[in-house]
């Protein structure tokens, strides 16, 4: 079984050149984050999509003595009773843990950023703020818009002024701290979940007809392999997946509420999924708990789990 899963969702945010991010994840199950094939026996894949290509490389020059070492005292952190054996309970609560931890933090990062550009003298953010630190450039622009591989800036101005008047709870046209991490993280949010179904949907759907066939759906995975080669396994399991599963009323496309039975499944807990995932994975005898043999024994596969902070636990020095 593989688990795609994402901690955060973001098409743009404050960010410290207040440059705009083309690139976002999604908040899917069972939606590559890398290139790299999920299940090739390097865990490139987990590498890529959790740490990003920055951080992997980063990783791949960590003295290995040094990270097994960090890693070992992760393990002491999540064996909450001290028993000697991290359960699947354990497991999903630091997962859980660590998830709030990324999002304050992030949330926290960019927070700061906007205050830094208003001299900190505000508590709070409005659009015109945002806009002009943000896609204030387009002004000057002779076009009135920026296009870089198919890209609109506009296009995404208009998304995320979108977003932004759904973050804002109160209506009172200012972002609060905490409004503005529904804004940043969405997928944390309840009041932000259809948000997150829509942006996706429009994403995914490239002629913009308000259907998803399953060529774009395919598309949005896997931009495909040199002529003659056969498709990933994962990519023939994704076709079989989107006609079996996916396509509920079997028509050849997806709708709106397809996207949304797919991407925010009623009754799911990814941090559940992802901790029975890694058990399953390193648990060597088999009796459904993990030691902390058995985990330095995969550390590849933690290092690239939320186990670890998508590896971010793995440099922060004052922890350890």
């Amino acid at each position: 079984m593989r688990l795609y899963l994402v901690a955060g969702f973001l098409l743009v945010g404050l960010v410290q050149s207040f440059t705009v991010e083309k690139e976002h994840d999604r908040v899917l199950q069972d939606i590559p984050l890398s290139h790299k094939e999920h299940d090739d026996g390097t865990h490139d894949y987990d590498h890529e999509a959790f740490l990003g290509e920055e951080e992997a490389a980063e990783f791949n020059e960590l003295d290995p003595e040094e990270s097994v070492r960090r890693l070992a005292l992760i393990v002491d952190k999540i064996d909450s009773d001290n028993d000697g054996l991290i359960t699947v309970e354990e497991m999903q609560e630091w997962i859980k843990q660590s998830q709030a931890r990324y999002v304050d933090e992030d949330t926290e990062k960019q927070w700061e950023n906007y205050r830094q550009a208003t001299d900190g003298q505000k508590d709070t953010l409005d659009w015109h703020e945002y806009r002009e630190a943000v896609y204030g450039f387009l002004d000057h622009e002779p076009e009135g818009d920026v296009i870089e591989e198919g890209f609109s800036y506009r296009d995404m101005e208009a998304r995320d002024q979108r977003r932004f008047s759904l973050a804002d709870v109160d209506k009172d046209g200012r972002l609060t701290k905490l409004e503005f991490q529904s804004f940043l993280h969405p997928e944390h949010a309840d009041h932000m979940r259809d948000i997150v179904v829509t942006e996706t949907f429009e994403d995914i759907d490239k002629d913009k007809d308000g259907k998803i066939t399953l060529q774009e759906y395919i598309g949005d995975m896997f931009k495909g392999s040199s002529e003659g080669a056969e498709e990933p396994e994962w990519v023939v399991s994704e076709r079989e997946m989107f006609t079996k599963q996916r396509d509920r009323d079997g028509n050849g496309y997806l709708d709106v509420e397809e996207v949304k039975a797919w991407i925010v499944p009623p009754d799911f807990d990814h941090s559940e999924a992802e901790a029975k995932h890694l058990v399953f994975e390193a648990d060597e005898d088999q009796d459904s708990k993990l030691t902390k043999e058995e985990i330095l024994n995969n550390y590849d596969l933690f290092v690239g789990s939320q186990a670890t902070d998508f590896g971010e636990a793995l440099y922060r020095h004052d922890e350890f």
